[in-house]
């Protein structure tokens, strides 16, 4: 869906992101498009590294078993490939996947690899299959619908100072009252108490406050999701060693057919309940 803005700015910044009315499960792959299965056949195994501490997306059970979104989307890709029992996933700290992938010691990193014009000099990357769009939140009874540009005007909006979040909000909703926040807590208490009219950031971090019991029920999001590479980046990539695009390209194949066939819808639905676009 694609409305028009009365603002030139705000059209311009439009015309670049995608966003849409009420939550919903991220689409990001075309089904028509037809990519070349790999054959990996000759591949001795596979082996993703991730991290522990990073939950949903990694973390250890109560049983200390190895859990998240990015290990079941790993178990799938290797489904996908054919090579199910190739397929390892190890965790180690942070700092040292990159040592570990360099070393040979696994072919993939799953983990939030920002693809930046740097790290593409080290990585070859797959497309991304998750991006994290900027949210508006407001209190339930009051929340806006698109178009919001004009709903917006004059009223009080919270947002984390000196995010790119803020930069956004100055930008592309210049007629809005910038209220800045040197912590998400403040932010959450002066919205549940009225102080403000409206929060603006990460869509998956206020999710996750949405869905939990300090903000109680009281907010909801407000109008659509807003994409916008040049600020918050392109998403979560899996990364492969420079020299193995082909590896990428098969993960590109396996990540679209696991969007078509709604095994990503699942894992979404699983791991975010509350949805951020």
């Amino acid at each position: 869906m694609v409305i028009a803005l009365s603002m030139l700015a705000a059209a311009q910044f439009f015309a670049g992101i995608t966003f849409a009315a009420e939550p919903q499960v991220p689409v990001l792959w075309d089904a028509k498009e037809r990519l070349p299965k790999p054959d990996l056949s000759a591949l001795p195994r596979l082996r993703f590294l991730t991290t522990t501490d990073f939950p949903p997306f990694n973390f250890l059970d109560s049983a200390g078993k190895l859990s998240g979104f990015h290990v079941d989307l790993a178990r799938a890709i290797c489904a996908e490939l054919g090579i199910a029992e190739k397929c390892q996933i190890q965790a180690l700290p942070w700092g040292e996947l990159d040592e570990a992938l360099q070393k040979g010691e696994g072919e993939a990193i799953i983990a939030g690899i920002a693809a930046t014009p740097e790290t593409r000099t080290k990585y070859a990357f797959s497309r991304s299959y998750l991006q994290f769009p900027a949210r508006f939140i407001m209190p339930k009874a009051k929340a806006f619908t698109e178009p919001i540009l004009d709903k917006l005007r004059s009223k009080r909006v919270g947002v984390i100072a000196g995010s790119a979040h803020e930069k956004m909000l100055r930008e592309y909703f210049g007629t809005v009252q910038v209220v800045p926040f040197d912590a998400p807590e403040a932010l959450y208490g002066d919205l549940k108490s009225g102080k403000i009219d409206a929060a603006f950031g990460d869509g998956m971090r206020f999710a996750f406050w949405l869905g939990g019991t300090d903000a109680a029920g009281c907010c909801r999001f407000a109008g659509g999701p807003y994409l916008a590479p040049e600020y918050l980046g392109s998403g979560m990539a899996i990364a492969t060693r420079a020299g193995d695009p082909a590896l990428a390209a098969a993960m590109d194949y396996a990540l679209q057919e696991i969007s078509v066939k709604g095994t990503f819808a699942e894992f979404y639905l699983r791991y975010f309940p509350v949805s951020f676009f």
